[in-house]
């Protein structure tokens, strides 16, 4: 502001310009010409293109008339309102001043009265930007990392808002596709938009927003649905969904439109992987952060591979589907193996005596555990009948009575005998087809064959399950 030769009334020339009464004259000071207030020197010269201040200490232009200016632009970066006041600490929507017939636009003029212009500006705790003119900006601004709403004014939060200008001819690549050009974007409490740190066209980020979690992609668009979280879905190495996360589209019950779903879910799987599943929708369970639960290739699975919900055991495969059926399983990582038995509708691991499809379509009787380890096929001797891996051994009808050993806990092997039913023979002494008699004693245990004592050695293999050979 230009300061030079402003002067204040005297007391001798007191006037009330705020309503625009005279109340004394002097040679030098305020004077009212034709409706108009000017302001005279010393030598009763009309001043010109000076600020001079009131009687109530408030300071008022003359134009290069010599007249008092009222709402309008003066001295250039500064605003007089209708009584001729300095506008000061104050929202004004004129015309630019360089723009007679442009529209009318918000401007600011702060605590000196002067223009604001050429960057950000807090006012009454809200964020603000200005261009070089000094008029208030509104939508996407600074290459679309911050959204200004129509009252100027920086948004936080969550926002259904159109692409940036500097986005539409963009190829979003996989992601959500809108109807009416409008995403849901989310701004921080600095007002800048959520988006990737680096990276280009492929990369995500995922952050937890109120207790939630949400996938952005480059653009800060929320993402629903299945996301390759390594790139575009056609760049996948794999048919493994283990690089894919869901997150929640318009119609899913109990959800959040873009929250990323936790618990059971049936979907269909992402397009890039549906040629490789068997049913057009399937099951899938999600950790907190929308990642679907992934197991290892078919017949490498171990009980360390289990997924427990609600007490149950699950099992799932390379695509995110928990497993069906019979399989074999590691106990731990102890190179020791045996079976579970996944039902087809519920996918848990069964417990107790079952009837079983093995991999042959053959039907056989095993028995899972019960209670610890439960749904783990048995090995050894059950209500009198004798399991391996859950199968139950029994002798064909050519040959009435078989040997199967078993690993016996202190070494060695314990051998039992049991009949076409699969029941362990007790001290007894027994004959097969063959006319091979074997001798057994209260447990079970074989203790002679044709009359020649044996020890903890193998006599007989067990017959192992079926499974299913899966590519």
């Amino acid at each position: 502001m230009k300061r030079k030769n402003w002067k204040i009334l005297t007391a001798a020339a007191v006037m009330s310009l705020g309503v625009l009464t005279m109340n004394a004259y002097a040679a030098e000071g305020w004077s009212m010409s034709n409706n108009t207030w000017i302001y005279l020197d010393n030598n009763g010269n009309r001043v010109t293109g000076e600020w001079r201040k009131g009687a109530d200490n408030l300071w008022r232009y003359l134009n290069n008339s010599g007249e008092m200016a009222i709402n309008c632009w003066a001295d250039g970066e500064y605003y007089v309102d209708a009584n001729g006041i300095m506008v000061t600490n104050k929202w004004i929507k004129t015309q630019p001043l360089y723009d007679d017939n442009g529209e009318q636009e918000w401007f600011y003029f702060g605590n000196s009265g002067k223009l604001v212009k050429d960057g950000w500006k807090k006012i009454d705790g809200k964020n603000y930007l200005f261009d070089s003119e000094g008029i208030m900006q509104t939508g996407w601004t600074d290459d679309g990392i911050y959204y200004l709403g129509s009252d100027g004014a920086v948004k936080t939060g969550w926002r259904y808002l159109e692409a940036p200008e500097s986005d539409e001819d963009d190829d979003y690549g996989y992601g959500p596709e809108s109807d009416d050009g409008m995403y849901w974007y989310y701004f921080a409490a600095s007002g800048k938009k959520y988006s990737p740190e680096t990276g280009d066209g492929g990369d995500y980020r995922v952050s937890r927003i109120d207790g939630k979690y949400y996938c952005f992609n480059e653009k800060g668009q929320m993402q629903t649905g299945w996301v390759y979280m390594e790139g575009e879905p056609d760049t996948a190495s794999s048919d493994s969904i283990e690089d894919w996360r869901y997150f929640a589209e318009e119609g899913i019950k109990n959800t959040t439109l873009g929250s990323a779903i936790s618990g059971w879910l049936s979907l269909e799987p992402p397009e890039r992987l549906q040629d490789n599943v068997d049913e057009p929708v399937v099951w899938y369970y999600f950790n907190k952060e929308g990642v679907p639960k992934v197991g290892p290739k078919h017949g490498e699975a171990s009980t360390n591979d289990f997924v427990r919900v609600d007490g149950k055991n699950y099992l799932f495969d390379q695509k995110g589907n928990p497993v069906k059926g019979l399989h074999k399983v590691e106990i731990g990582n102890t190179g020791e193996y045996t079976s579970y038995y996944f039902d087809e509708s519920s996918k848990t691991a069964l417990k107790g005596k079952r009837t079983v499809e093995e991999g042959d379509g053959s039907k056989s009787t095993f028995y899972f555990n019960e209670g610890t380890y439960a749904g783990r096929g048995v090995t050894g001797v059950k209500n009198n009948y004798l399991y391996y891996m859950g199968k139950r051994q029994e002798a064909d009808s050519d040959s009435r009575y078989i040997l199967v050993s078993l690993p016996a806990s202190g070494g060695g092997y314990h051998t039992y005998v049991v009949n076409t039913s699969g029941r362990v023979s007790k001290n007894t002494t027994v004959k097969d087809r063959d006319g091979n008699k074997y001798k057994v004693n209260s447990s079970g245990l074989l203790t002679e064959i044709n009359e020649v004592a044996v020890g903890n050695e193998k006599h007989g293999d067990p017959i192992e399950p079926i499974f299913e050979e899966m590519d």
